[in-house]
């Protein structure tokens, strides 16, 4: 009753405040209702008719930051929605409601800062759409690094990086309109300003040539039934010359030493995150294979970032991709028993070992004499032994463990002893530290796996168990003591398939004794010994037993030898293409007399124009994902209007076409078409054909390290015409 008075005192004070403010109950009211704003702007004006009310002034500051946290919880569903609109107009609710509330000022801030992304995002797209990739990509970055979240800036930065990495697999793979036309040269001490005037004007190239570039060198050659790219090729490597492609018709031909490739060839840069690889084992790899200078490594992201040639950089992608794979990693299931037996045999006649003569315990009197003194023994006079007892046991560990290959895995299965070492301290008057050591013993297993690419697994295993047989005291007055530990121990190394299990036996450790005990003389007699004393046999008997069972969970897929191999180019340029000169597609002028002055003749024979068709050319190989090139040729001296047909599940035109695009070629011109490979997992071919008919292209889309398609057969080249 006492506590219930000052209780009700206190309700009752406070309902008498809120009868005597009916602005707290109505704002109250308000603010349970959700109308914080009208619930705020009550209690401001009443507050400013009733400036003293403490209690009206804390209940203003409580319903401002419950009404601007009301408010700011709209501004980040409106702003996570993107309606910058939306957050404006929280804004101006949140001025006219707390307009020095430092929230206030912060989202005054954040808007600013929206509507400068919202100018700079709309810049960005203006670029992209402009094709100015490089000028969208800084301003895109502008906007993440004040803004992480911006999703609409990291998706339209996620596109221009990917058309960047296209138009870098383009510079790499781009070839001439007339790489594979059919030519025949034949020249003989000509000049090499002969050879090219003559080659631009048989196969529609323009030269540009350095200053550097000696025209009046002398070029002799003979290849018949070749085309414009090998022979390109072959001038250039005989020559020492370098070229550079500025577009599809225009080379750019230099002497090629290593400061002019410096100056003239473009590089690009190419960011690695690796996963599994160690970074500086890749680094190596790829300075002394691509003979890449310009590496650099970031320990702390496990980044790699090369500067190289597009060529350079293809052949560093597929370097990378070959070595940053997961670890294989293989669970080892290991059984341990430990076998015991034990056999105790005890049969005989225990005498009494001990007699007295003299007075009884019960004598109270002082003996003054040899009467009253007796003989007495132990009660029982003798006992009989026979006992026979006999056990076992068996101790199982079953652990299973995973481990990564070349990884040691243990295993400890026991307890740690502690040992007392004491240790005399000099200087300190015969004073002694003591230390405490800890001795492993029970089972103890290390294991080092190292997966086969053929799913076998060699084991290295070492195997030791270990029990406490005796204690052993130290030295006297030392206070420090010893265990005397008995110890088996197994190395060994296995090699077994995935699942199978093997058994290693044979660790046994066999005791036998006997003992006998009786009077003396008597009781080694052969069988009447038993009469006068117990013999005892006892046979104890263990064995160590370990059962390992490896299982595969993950293993590197095996490579296959023609897979394995990838082209790299020369010792003195890593990812150029292979001087191989391969056959043309039509006939061949070898009947003919080559000209003294070194005249280009063309491979088509007379009267060939009228029968010629259209063909189309392109690469033979192309990575998922990659843009390429292929080239419509009109040898015909009409217009050709007609529809380049492609497999659709496979390859994809400009803008997303699917199945066909329509082209125009101009008489006796050439129209290039960019086509992009669609991803595949494994080697695939697509075809790529005319409506208007004609040979087609076969192309293969092959994932980097894959293995490749086995080729067709290719038919024996015609017999020169005689």
């Amino acid at each position: 009753m006492k506590y219930l008075l000052p209780t009700l005192a206190c309700v009752a004070a406070l309902l008498l405040s809120a009868c005597a403010n009916p602005a707290l109950r109505d704002a109250q009211a308000l603010s349970q209702a959700g109308q914080h704003e009208a619930a705020l702007a009550q209690l401001q004006a009443a507050l400013k008719q009733q400036q003293d009310d403490r209690e009206l002034r804390i209940a203003v500051l409580k319903q401002t930051d419950t009404t601007v946290a009301y408010l700011i919880y709209q501004a980040d569903v409106a702003r996570a929605a993107g309606r910058l609109d939306g957050v404006e107009a929280v804004l101006k609710r949140l001025e006219a409601a707390a307009p020095e509330h430092p929230r206030t000022v912060w989202l005054r801030s954040e808007v600013d800062r929206l509507k400068r992304h919202q100018r700079l995002l709309s810049e960005a797209q203006q670029s992209f759409d402009a094709g100015a990739y490089e000028r969208a990509e800084i301003t895109l970055r502008t906007i993440l690094s004040e803004d992480l979240g911006s999703t609409s800036a990291r998706s339209l930065l996620t596109r221009v990086e990917e058309l960047r990495a296209n138009q870098t697999r383009q510079v790499s793979t781009v070839q001439l309109a007339t790489a594979g036309k059919p030519i025949t040269l034949e020249f003989r001490e000509a000049s090499l300003r002969t050879v090219f005037e003559s080659l631009a004007r048989a196969a529609n190239v323009n030269f540009v040539f350095d200053k550097d570039v000696r025209g009046d060198a002398k070029v002799t050659l003979f290849l018949r039934n070749t085309t414009v790219d090998e022979a390109m090729r072959v001038i250039l490597s005989t020559q020492q010359l370098g070229s550079k492609l500025l577009n599809d018709n225009t080379m750019l031909v230099f002497p090629n030493t290593a400061q002019k490739q410096r100056d003239l060839l473009d590089t690009v840069t190419r960011s690695f995150y690796l996963v599994n690889a160690d970074p500086k084992q890749v680094q190596t790899l790829i300075r002394t294979v691509a003979k890449s200078r310009d590496v650099y490594v970031d320990d702390r992201l496990n980044l790699l970032v090369v500067r190289d040639t597009p060529e350079v950089i293809r052949l560093v992608e597929r370097l990378v991709q070959s070595v940053d794979l997961p670890d294989p990693e293989v669970m080892l299931e290991v059984e341990v028993m430990e076998v015991s037996s034990k056999k105790l045999t005890e049969i005989g006649i225990t005498p009494v070992d001990k007699a007295s003569y003299g007075a009884l315990p019960t004598t109270i009197n002082t003996l003054s004499s040899l009467k009253g003194l007796q003989w007495s023994t132990t009660n029982p006079l003798a006992i009989a032994t026979l006992r026979g007892t006999s056990g076992s046991t068996n101790m199982l560990a079953n652990p299973k463990i995973r481990a990564r290959n070349r990884e040691k895995a243990k295993i400890m299965l026991g307890e740690k002893l502690p040992v007392f070492t004491s240790n005399l301290v000099a200087g300190t008057g015969g004073g002694a530290s003591t230390t405490i050591t800890y001795l492993d013993v029970g089972l103890k297993l290390d294991i080092e796996p190292q997966v086969q690419l053929d799913n076998d697994v060699t084991i290295k295993i070492a195997l030791e168990v270990s029990t406490v047989t005796g204690r052993v005291d130290g030295p006297a007055g030392s206070g420090s003591s010893a265990y005397q530990v008995g110890t088996r121990q197994a190395t060994t190394t296995l090699r077994l398939k995935d699942g199978e299990t093997q058994i290693l036996a044979g660790l046994i450790n066999d005791d036998e004794s006997r003992s006998s005990a009786g009077i003396p003389g008597l009781h080694d007699l052969p069988v009447a010994g038993r009469l006068f004393g117990t013999t005892k046999d006892e046979h104890n008997k263990t064995e160590i037993v370990l059962l390992v069972t490896p299982h595969i969970v993950r293993n590197l897929p095996q490579p296959d030898t023609s897979g394995s191999a990838m082209p790299s180019g020369t010792e003195a340029q890593p990812g150029a293409a292979r001087l191989l000169i391969k056959e043309g597609t039509a006939g061949s002028n070898a009947g003919q007399g080559a000209s003294p002055r070194g005249v280009v003749q063309n491979r088509f024979r007379p009267g060939a124009a009228a029968k010629a068709q259209p063909e189309i050319t392109g690469p033979e190989e192309v990575m998922p994902g990659a843009s390429f090139q292929v080239t419509v040729r009109n040898p015909t001296d009409l217009p050709l209007q007609t529809t380049v047909l492609f497999d659709s599940q496979w390859l994809a035109g400009p803008g997303g076409a699917e199945g066909g695009v329509a082209i125009e070629v101009p008489p006796q011109g050439s129209q290039v078409l960019t086509l992009s490979a669609k991803p595949a997992s494994a080697p695939v071919e697509a075809t790529v054909s005319l409506a208007s008919g004609g040979a087609s292209l076969l192309l293969r889309i092959r994932p980097s390290g894959a293995e490749a398609p086995p080729a067709a057969e290719e038919p024996a080249p015609p017999a020169p015409d005689r």
